[in-house]
């Protein structure tokens, strides 16, 4: 717990941290163990997430504030509205798992790299299973990986099965540390997890056919470590849709972001303006066509999901219009 969260607790009132969120009540963990913790009528569950601080009125057993955090980890709820779903809270270090085969996708890393530059979360990329990497080599991947930021903390290479796969993420766990996972499922996540903690977190492998995995966590909850501190491991997500991540956007791609600045039009969308820095490098051979087209579509659709419910629906057709047209050569 920071000292800020520390001077936010009331007078009468204990802290606690959530392990776990149900719909109408929390699993918390304080001084004197695990408890259930209800929540006022003015709050619902989705307020608060995994690894909230809170404080709660000892006699009533719910949540009288929601602590300040240090980092929230959030995307967009699936279904038309826009909404927000929290997905954790005060983590200190997100593990962004892929492993050596079909399931490496530079877009997809990058907008989980987005979700945690965005709550201000070092990222790390872990690839799992090198034995699986055929027509390129694990060395490949990690390459590749590390190219897609600057701002990446690091890039693993682990055997998720290996008896010293632990060893690999030791710089990044200790007292007062939290930590979490994210990618497909299959991918190694709950093995990981299992050889980090005291757990046993249910493991499954992949189909042969699509090498997609199944699902084995199927809700996120705080775990302690071996290493001391703590790690959460969320179910795998298909999609990731982004909501307000426009500076983690700008850390991902921040030499696109600065590049941009150089545009002779402030409102450039680096098609064929004149002028415009990005397409002058695309043409010299500086900046990766592809990946200035994965830029624009995050931003594109970051624009979109931002916008609030006023306004047209016919400006967020223009929006999802341009996102499916192919990049201009």
């Amino acid at each position: 717990m920071s000292d800020e969260q520390a001077e936010a607790i009331g007078e009468g009132l204990f802290p606690y941290r959530l392990a776990s969120v149900r719909r109408k009540e929390a699993t918390g963990l304080g001084a004197d163990g695990e408890r259930s913790i209800g929540f006022p009528p003015e709050m619902g569950a989705g307020e608060v997430t995994v690894g909230d601080w809170v404080a709660v009125d000892p006699e009533m057993g719910r949540v009288a504030a929601i602590l300040p955090r240090t980092s929230l980890l959030s995307r967009r709820a699936a279904g038309v509205e826009i909404k927000t779903q929290h997905l954790a809270a005060n983590i200190d270090t997100l593990f962004i798992t892929t492993s050596c085969n079909e399931d490496f996708n530079e877009a997809r890393l990058e907008r989980y790299l987005a979700l945690a530059l965005e709550a201000d979360v070092a990222p790390v990329i872990v690839l799992t299973k090198p034995d699986l990497a055929t027509e390129t080599s694990a060395e490949s991947y990690a390459t590749r990986a590390k190219a897609l930021s600057a701002s990446l903390d690091a890039v693993l290479t682990v055997n998720a099965k290996a008896p010293d796969a632990a060893q690999a993420f030791t710089p990044w766990l200790g007292e007062g540390r939290t930590v979490a996972f994210v990618g497909s499922s299959g991918v190694g996540k709950s093995t990981l997890i299992n050889a980090l903690s005291e757990a046993e977190q249910a493991t499954g492998g992949v189909r042969e056919g699509d090498q997609k995995g199944r699902h084995t966590t199927t809700s996120r909850a705080l775990l302690p470590l071996k290493a001391g501190g703590w790690v959460m491991d969320m179910p795998g997500m298909r999609e990731l849709g982004l909501h307000d991540v426009a500076q983690g956007i700008d850390l991902v791609f921040a030499d696109l972001a600065e590049l941009s600045e150089s545009c002779r039009f402030r409102d450039c969308a680096h098609e064929a303006e004149p002028g415009c820095a990005v397409q002058a490098a695309i043409a010299a051979g500086e900046a990766d066509e592809g990946r200035v087209a994965r830029w624009k579509k995050l931003k594109a659709e970051d624009a979109l999901n931002a916008m609030t419910m006023g306004k047209t629906r016919a400006e967020a057709r223009r929006i999802t219009r341009s996102l499916r047209k192919p990049p201009r050569r």
